[in-house]
Parts: structure tokens; sequence; C-alpha cells
């Protein structure tokens, strides 16, 4: 991923000011910008402008940067393209999970999928041996099918020999409904318990100690600190704690900020490209953009912190996270899944001591 220096980032924010009241042109700063990093200045410029009321203006900024997009990353025409599809409005058009399809088709995607399947064999690798029923809690389960898989793994690898119980947590009734169904078409459906919530609304009500708890793309949907907050709640519950996540930095970076601008450009613009890179019907592939990757993004360029959907955060922040909020524990694993000049995905593994 790239960052600014300190200095780009002041420069960009005034730039912003400037852009917004008209004072600049994108001739005027074109040579200022560091070449390649000049579409992601227009993708700031464009959204900042579009948040702001100003569409036109806004689109004008993201047609400049769609001229210099290259390498597989096109953030700048795909934001052009959800526009165009939604009258001009930076605005979010879903709910996202709602329906879980686009998911699912995502979660299918080449590069995705190997990614996933990286993430159930680094668990397999790092998770000791458990000589007893596996009692198992998903936070933020999805469709399921990612639970089954690793646990499969884990029975295969010879770590786990029984099942004691299954807990699949997630906000979306249409998730939770369908992680059920997979979980009981391989498993007994006596050991499978469901919380249709997100985590932060029932951590404390969490009962029991279980030996795993695993989070693919999902503790992410909360800041920092309260990230912070539900883990030490949680911490007592389990004796492991497995996370498979995107490496951005779409957390602590307020509201038009350039980083954050700048984290979305590369993150959201790779993915989306893996997307349409992939052999599946168009319609699906721009429901899938719609309803949830570029829902999120426009979340979170047109949302404060505490009322986005997503927070990201870098690999780094994850680990120093789980050294205060984990006490007792240790590192197990910090590997990649995934990852590229502009976007990765990782496994970080912190069990007790």
């Amino acid at each position: 991923m790239l960052f600014l220096s300190e200095e780009e980032k002041v420069q960009w924010r005034e730039w912003g000011e400037l852009a917004l009241s008209g004072r600049i042109t994108k001739d005027t700063v074109k040579g200022a910008v560091r070449s390649n990093l000049w579409p992601a200045f227009c993708f700031f410029a464009g959204t900042l402008l579009a948040a702001k009321g100003q569409g036109e203006e806004g689109l004008q900024w993201l047609k400049a940067g769609v001229l210099q997009e290259e390498d597989g990353l096109f953030c700048n025409a795909f934001l052009l393209s959800f526009l165009e599809r939604h009258l001009g409005k930076l605005e979010m058009p879903t709910v996202v999970f709602a329906d879980p399809r686009p998911f699912m088709h995502w979660a299918s995607v080449p590069t995705m999928a190997k990614a996933r399947q990286r993430f159930v064999l680094h668990l397999g690798h790092t998770l000791p041996a458990i000589n007893h029923p596996l009692r198992v809690m998903d936070i933020g389960c999805g469709d399921g099918a990612l639970t089954v898989r690793l646990i499969q793994n884990l029975m295969e690898a010879s770590k786990v020999v029984e099942i004691g119980e299954i807990l699949l947590i997630d906000a979306s009734p249409a998730m939770i409904q369908l992680a059920r169904q997979t979980a009981e078409a391989v498993f007994p459906a006596e050991r499978i318990r469901t919380i249709e919530a997100r985590i932060e609304q029932c951590s404390d009500r969490i009962e029991g100690h279980y030996d795993l708890a695993v989070s693919s793309l999902a503790y992410h949907h909360m800041p920092l600190e309260t990230k912070r907050f539900h883990l030490t709640q949680l911490r007592d519950h389990f004796d492991h704690f497995v996370i498979f996540e995107l490496d951005a930095n779409n957390d602590t970076p307020e509201l038009y900020s350039p980083e954050l601008a700048l984290s979305i450009y590369q993150c959201y613009g790779r993915i989306i490209d893996f997307l349409f890179a992939h052999d599946s019907p168009v319609d699906l592939a721009y429901n899938c953009v719609d309803s949830f990757l570029m829902a999120e993004a426009v979340s979170m360029l047109t949302r404060p912190r505490g009322q986005r959907s997503d927070y990201h955060m870098l690999r780094g922040q994850w680990d120093a996270l789980f050294q205060e909020a984990l006490p007792g524990f240790s590192k197990g694993c910090d590997s990649t899944c995934y990852a590229d000049e502009y976007v990765g995905l990782f496994t970080l593994h912190y069990g007790r001591s």
C-alpha cells in the first residue's frame, strides 16, 4: 500500500479546500502531485466535491483521474460507472449484506477464494491440537461456508476429533439463516447455535468458554476503540483468536482526509478489479459492486467515524490491538494470504499462553 508523506497530507488537504472553493483547476496542481498518485488525488478531490454537494465538479476530477489509471487500479472509472447508475449521487444504494448473494459471488472470485483457502491452511498450521470436543465461535460468519471449511480442515489435519459447539454470529438475517443451513448440512444440528446480532450488540451476553474465536473480514465493522472494548469483554471466553483481514488504512483517518481517500482508492480499486477480471455475468458483477463493495466505500467517503460501516486497519494496528487487549496471549501466526503493491489480506492468530 502506498502512503502520503506528512508534507503531502498537508498539501492535499489545502488543495482539497481550494478545489471546493473553485480556486484551483486540474491543470493547476497536476504537475505538483506525485505522478503515480495523480489518479488517487483526482479520486480524493472528486469524492470530496461530490460528498459536499458539488457533484458535477466532482465528476470532472474523476474523469481526469481515469485518463491516467493503469496497472489494474481503476477506482475513478469504477466510481464513475457507479454514479451513472445512481443518478450521480454519492450515496449508499442499499443495506450491505441484506442479500447474501453479492457477498457469495465476491468470495468465489479466484483471488479471494485462494486467499480464503490460505487462511484455512494457516489456521490449520497455527492452532494446536484440541483433545476435547471443539467449541468454536465465528464472529461475522457470513454464509457459513468458510466456517465449515476451516473446521473440516482442522479435522483432516487431526487438530480436532469431535465438535462440541459451533456458535455462528452475524447481524444479517439472510446470512445467519444461510449459515445455519450450510453448517447443518455437515455437522449435527444440535451442535450449532446462532446469534443474530453484531458482536458489539452481544459481547456482554456470550456465555461459556470456547477453544477458538474466529473472524473473517468482520471484526473491522467497528472503530478501533470499540474493537478494543469488545475484544476485552470477549477475551475470557476463548483460548485462541484468529482473524482474516484486509490490510488497509480505513479506521483512524477522519472523514474527507487524503489518507482515507488514498487507502480506499487502492484497496477497493484493486478488489473491484479482481471482480471484473473474473469471468462472470456482468449484471451479477455490477450487483456485487453496487450492493456490497461500493456501498462500503461510499459509506467511508461520506460518513464520519462512528457512523461509517467499515474500519479496516493496517496489519500493524491489528497486532498492536491484540497485544494491548489480550494480555496473557502470544502471537502464533502472522501470515500473508494475498499481497500486491496496493492491497493485502492476512491471517493473525493470538493464543492463550
